[in-house]
């Protein structure tokens, strides 16, 4: 079987989320359990680009909006990540280093997902599956169905993959020259309130679509940023699959970014030792318990609740709890997250930014990550947590709900609350200071939860069982 995975973000080529490290490992994954999996992503100006070596596979043209616009395929030459890799390079709109927020960013995407179906008329092999991700690939199914340029592709099951349906790509109807000659009668499958809606256009005509965790996909028929209706009438074609994560990657015992690396057996103190110095890197306590966020700084994920529920925690046990921030996102945000350094000096620090080897020396030196999310559709960073022995404090929904269990009930191992509020934060920190106390405790969480298994090889099975339904 071959599949295609088309995807704006692909970790260490690209990475914003949870998308890059979902298409870096599902992938990998289903080639090891005897697939052709291979993604396509556009050129990215980026570290990973400019230290690696590709071949020009393909130059060609395309038209769009009237515009003949030239590109290139570049094949990663090695095979580095565990599959092949494909860029598409188009000058002047996919050959700059930042992944999103420019001002052509429609542009950018409908010119990526028109040159990878030029791309694939050329193709000897056709592709069995064409599994995209996100609204950035969302046109994809409509057009191998519905323009006559493309539909010669019709027969190829595709297959659509939410990562987050908050965000749906919209596009104005005076950009809909962008598109090849369509079916006249087959526009209304692009629109959705007025507009072009490449994820409702997506979950219209892709032969069936995921939803990164059982929950979410219950949760987007009424919380879905007004698709509601659409994921009610095509429920009958979705299936939760909660993401993986990649063990190799996410492994302490052989983790290089961090300092000491543990297993199960040696959690117990080698994890004290990475804590002595990630507390000393950020001038804080290793005597007290860290309670660590990491992630995008946006209301969202619940960043904007900290700043208060931080106050409140430090002023009401001052002296007797750390708390550590990265991320980045809103200014006000992490103005405010900032702002509390010197209130609280040597009980509270933050680091404003990106910086994936320092996430990994916080797993593993952190006592307890706060995820405190209004929307979480799968999440990866409680499963990173209970990877490294760091018990999860996590709002129960979407996938949180579904892969962390209160340490209160019969096998569990995290800490769960039900709102995404100051006061349910604050009652959550204070149960993780009282939890702390009890070293013999704590330390059979951390055993219990390492020997989770949330690795990709289930979950990537489940991928490939829908494709094989699909084909029948």
């Amino acid at each position: 079987m071959n599949v295609i995975h088309l995807s704006a973000e692909c970790y260490p080529v690209a990475k914003v989320g949870g998308l890059g490290d979902v298409v870096s490992a599902l992938p990998k994954y289903q080639q090891l359990a005897g697939i052709y999996a291979s993604v396509v992503m556009p050129y990215y100006d980026r570290k990973f680009v400019q230290e690696n070596e590709f071949d020009v596979i393909l130059e060609s043209e395309f038209v769009m909006a009237g515009i003949t616009l030239p590109f290139q395929v570049l094949k990663e030459k090695t095979d580095k990540l565990g599959f092949a890799l494909h860029l598409i390079k188009i000058p002047g709109l996919l050959d700059r280093p930042e992944i999103y927020s420019y001002p052509d960013e429609t542009e950018q995407f409908v010119a990526f997902q028109l040159a990878f179906l030029e791309w694939l008329t050329y193709f000897s092999i056709r592709p069995d599956v064409i599994h995209c991700h996100d609204h950035h690939t969302g046109l994809v199914p409509f057009l191998i169905k519905h323009s006559t340029r493309y539909n010669q592709f019709a027969d190829i099951p595709t297959v659509l993959t939410i990562h987050n349906a908050q965000y749906q790509g919209w596009i104005g109807w005076e950009k809909f020259n962008y598109l090849p000659d369509v079916e006249p009668d087959k526009t209304g499958l692009l629109e959705w309130n007025d507009c072009i809606n490449p994820l409702a256009t997506a979950v219209k005509n892709c032969w069936a679509y995921t939803a990164v965790s059982p929950t979410y996909l219950k949760e987007l028929t009424w919380n879905s940023n007004g698709l509601e209706p659409l994921f009610q009438a095509e429920q009958g074609k979705g299936l939760g699959i909660i993401n993986g994560i990649d063990t190799e990657v996410w492994n302490p015992e052989t983790d290089p970014m961090i300092r000491v690396n543990f297993s199960v057996e040696t959690v117990a103190t080698q994890k004290k030792e990475n804590k002595k110095l990630i507390t000393e890197e950020f001038g804080l306590k290793a005597d007290k318990p860290l309670i660590a966020f990491i992630g995008r700084l946006v209301g969202e994920k619940g960043a904007d609740l900290l700043p208060k529920a931080i106050t409140e925690i430090l002023t009401a046990y001052k002296d007797q709890v750390n708390i550590l921030i990265l991320g980045s996102g809103e200014h006000h945000i992490e103005d405010e997250l900032s702002g509390l350094k010197d209130t609280f000096s040597g009980q509270y620090s933050v680091f404003i930014g990106y910086n994936e080897a320092l996430s990994h020396r916080i797993y593993a030196g952190a006592d307890f990550l706060v995820m405190p999310s209004r929307v979480e559709p799968c999440g990866l960073n409680q499963l990173y947590s209970l990877r490294y022995g760091t018990i999860p404090i996590v709002r129960s929904t979407g996938g949180l709900k579904d892969t962390v269990i209160d340490h209160s009930q019969p096998d569990g191992y995290g800490i769960c609350f039900l709102n995404a509020d100051v006061e349910d934060i604050y009652s959550a920190f204070y149960r993780a200071i009282e939890l702390y106390q009890n070293t013999e405790r704590v330390n059979l969480l951390r055993k219990r939860m390492m020997q989770l298994d949330y690795s990709w090889h289930q979950s990537a099975s489940q991928y490939i069982e829908l494709y094989n339904s699909l084909k029948k």
